[in-house]
């Protein structure tokens, strides 16, 4: 696709993943299941999220923004916080999920411990990009963006 193309696609989708959170928050009103509704609640703020990363993506086809050395340092503490906060979480799940034996609780769990290793994968890469401090490639941007969004609009993606 062109450029021009993919921006149209890009502001497409945004509208798509918006009539999805729309669809979504104004039937959880009927919704009493707890499961069920915060699996909804997940798939509308996966939604949101996809399209904000829409977003970005338009503002990276425009033009790919360069850091500052004050911008490089507070994206690497972030990023390094964050990587490390992520390991805790995996690692108490890791720990916690052999004793549950629920199997409604371990699904849920399980979609947590997912979530998990795909951010940790995902601050990885940006602590990789970053961290090197090298130009990135659009193609560097593209693996970021997509990678870790496997299921558009899923449980988990």
């Amino acid at each position: 696709m062109l450029q021009d193309e993919n921006i149209e696609f890009f502001k497409d989708q945004i509208k798509l993943e918006h009539h999805i959170i729309e669809s979504i928050t104004s039937s959880l009103k009927d919704v009493k299941n707890p499961v069920v509704k915060q699996v909804l609640r997940a798939i509308a703020f996966d939604s949101q999220k996809h399209a904000g990363i829409y977003n970005a993506a338009i503002s990276i086809s425009r033009i790919t923004p360069a850091l500052t050395d004050e911008e490089y340092r507070k994206i690497k503490n972030i990023t390094e916080k964050h990587v490390i906060d992520e390991e805790k979480a995996i690692a108490a799940l890791d720990k916690v999920m052999p004793k549950i034996k629920d199997k409604k609780i371990r699904f849920l769990l399980g979609s947590i411990v997912a979530d998990e290793k795909r951010h940790h994968e995902l601050l990885k890469k940006i602590m990789d990009l970053v961290v090197r401090k090298e130009a990135i490639t659009e193609e560097d941007w593209w693996d970021i963006l997509w990678k870790g969004v496997p299921f558009h609009g899923a449980p988990g993606g």
